[in-house]
């Protein structure tokens, strides 16, 4: 196993999961920072969402090219779990972020209805 290459694979994994939540979650609060409109938010989204595929994918075929290598000398030093770790807890996080956006409110102002007022179904 060549552990460098299978680390510069983990590696392009942990980008390709940071990318995900940022355009899965933030990706709101992206476009309210730089003032996009609703079409350049999407692209926004459409993008990261095809940058974080590409990159994972490209992440995963090197980790497991760097599996099936044979081992060198200068790989003994190379230690994977660390990143191992934080790619399990950038999966952690996805999920909880997941979990919690199902509780969030889609509107942060939610307005009280006025005497009188219903609601339409």
């Amino acid at each position: 196993m060549r552990k460098r290459t299978v680390r510069n694979g983990m590696r392009l994994v942990m980008a390709a999961l940071i990318l995900i939540i940022v355009a899965s979650f933030y990706h709101g609060i992206l476009s309210e920072m730089f003032s996009l409109t609703l079409a350049a938010e999407s692209r926004i989204y459409r993008l990261g969402i095809f940058w974080a595929a590409a990159i994972g994918g490209y992440g995963v075929v090197l980790a497991a090219f760097g599996l099936v290598l044979p081992q060198e000398k200068r790989d003994e030093s190379v230690r994977i779990l660390p990143l191992f770790i934080l790619i399990s807890g950038l999966i952690m996080l996805f999920f909880y972020l997941l979990a919690a956006s199902f509780d969030a409110p889609t509107d942060f102002e939610q307005k009280r209805l006025r005497p009188g007022e219903t609601i339409t179904i």
